[in-house]
C-alpha cells in the first residue's frame, strides 16, 4: 500500500509563514505530478499549487507570489512554503500524488489526510 503523511500545519498570525510537508510511503516505482490542495469550511476544495515530475509549476491565482511548491524526489515529499499568509488561507490542506506503484500497473491518485492551517491573530 501507499501512504501520504502531511505535517507542518498550525496556527500562524497574518503576515507568516508555514511550510507543509507531504511524505509518501510503500510501495512506489514512480511519482509523477504531486499537488497541494485546501478546502475551506463550507466551500469546495480546490487546488493550490502543482508540481510535475519535470518540476513545472502551477498556483492558484489567490496565492501566487506568496505560496512555493517543490518536491524532493529522493525521498517522495512534496512541500508547500507558504509566506505572507492571510486569514482567508485558513483551510484544511490535503496532499495528492500520482504514484505509479509497479511496472506495468496503473497510475493511481493517492491523497494524504489533511492538516489544518488557521491564520488569526
Amino acid at each position: 500500500q501507499v501512504r501520504l503523511v502531511e505535517s507542518g500545519g498550525g496556527l500562524v498570525q497574518p503576515g507568516g509563514s508555514l511550510r507543509l510537508s507531504c511524505a509518501a510511503s510503500g510501495t512506489i516505482f514512480s511519482i509523477l505530478a504531486m499537488a497541494w490542495y485546501r478546502q475551506a469550511p463550507g466551500k469546495q476544495r480546490e487546488l493550490v499549487a502543482r508540481i510535475s515530475n519535470d518540476d513545472t509549476t502551477n498556483y492558484a491565482d489567490s496565492v501566487k507570489g506568496r505560496f512555493t511548491i517543490s518536491r524532493d524526489n529522493a525521498k517522495n515529499t512534496v512541500y508547500l512554503q507558504m509566506l505572507s499568509l492571510k486569514p482567508e488561507d485558513t483551510a484544511v490542506y490535503y496532499c495528492t500524488m500520482k504514484i505509479v506503484r509497479m511496472v506495468g500497473v496503473r497510475v493511481t491518485d493517492y491523497w494524504g489526510q489533511g492538516t489544518q492551517v488557521t491564520v488569526s491573530s
